[in-house]
C-alpha cells in the first residue's frame, strides 16, 4: 500500500483551549489510485493533507508513505521525502513571480544535486511543453492566465516524478471551464498510472475521481467508490 495511516490524531494547544483536528484517521491509498479527501471547512481535511504530505506530523498515531514509517521523522527528513515522494498542486500555484516558467518548474530539481543545470531545464521545457506552455517558457507567472499558471503548478510537481501527486483544490481559484480543464488534466494523468489524491470541499470535484474519503470532525465519516 502506498499509503497507510492508523489511528491519527493532531491537537493543537490554542492557550487554554486544545483543538482536536484528526481525532484518529485510519485509511489506506493503493499506488495508482485516484483519492479525493472530501470535508467542509473544519473537518480536519487541511490537516491531514499536511500530515501525508510531510508537511506536518501526528500528535500520535502511524503514517507509512511508499513503505517506509514517517510519522516521527525530523523535518530535515520530512523533507527530503517530500521532494522524492510527493509532488505539490496547490490552489493558489504557489509559483515564484520573479523568475520564469521553466526556472519555477525546475526548482524542485536543485535540490538532487547530481542533476545537471541542463538536464533540469531540459526535463523541465519537456513537462511545459506536454501541458500545452512550450510557447511560455520564458514568461513570468504574472503574465499568464490562471489555467496557465496551475498547468505551470502541475507541470512543477510532476518534475521529479512523485510517487504521489497531491492537488490541494486544484480549481480553486480558477473559473468553471478552466477549472474543468484541469480536473481533465489530472484524470489523464491517473489513466496513465499516476497516483492522485485531490483535497476539497467541493462534491464535483471529488466526484471525478475513483473513491472519496468522507472527512467530518477529524474523522472518516465514510468512503465512496465510483
Amino acid at each position: 500500500m502506498l499509503i497507510e495511516t492508523r489511528d491519527l490524531t493532531k491537537s493543537y494547544d490554542l492557550g487554554a483551549v486544545q483543538v482536536d483536528a484528526l481525532r484518529g484517521v485510519t485509511f489506506g491509498i493503493d499506488e495508482g489510485e485516484y483519492v479525493a479527501i472530501m470535508g467542509p471547512s473544519g473537518s480536519g481535511k487541511s490537516t491531514l493533507m499536511h500530515i501525508l504530505g510531510c508537511l506536518d506530523t501526528p500528535t500520535s498515531g502511524r503514517y507509512s508513505l511508499d513503505g517506509s514509517e514517517v510519522s516521527g521523522l525530523k523535518p530535515r527528513e520530512l523533507a527530503r521525502i517530500r521532494n522524492k515522494k510527493i509532488g505539490f498542486v496547490f490552489q493558489n500555484f504557489n509559483l515564484l513571480p520573479r523568475i520564469d516558467l521553466v526556472s519555477n518548474v525546475a526548482l524542485p530539481l536543485v535540490y538532487h544535486g547530481s542533476i545537471s543545470r541542463s538536464e533540469r531545464f531540459d526535463r523541465s521545457k519537456k513537462l511545459l511543453d506536454s501541458l500545452g506552455l512550450g510557447h511560455r517558457l520564458g514568461h513570468r507567472p504574472n503574465e499568464l492566465s490562471g489555467g496557465e499558471r496551475q498547468r505551470a503548478a502541475i507541470a512543477r510537481a510532476l518534475v521529479n516524478e512523485p510517487a504521489i501527486l497531491l492537488a490541494d483544490e486544484p480549481t480553486g481559484n480558477l473559473d468553471q471551464r478552466t477549472g474543468r480543464e484541469i480536473m481533465t488534466i489530472l484524470g489523464d494523468l491517473h489513466s496513465g498510472g499516476r497516483t492522485i489524491v485531490i483535497v476539497t470541499h467541493d462534491a464535483g470535484i471529488a466526484e471525478q475521481a475513483r473513491r472519496t474519503v468522507h472527512i467530518e470532525d477529524g474523522r472518516v465519516a465514510r468512503e465512496t467508490v465510483v
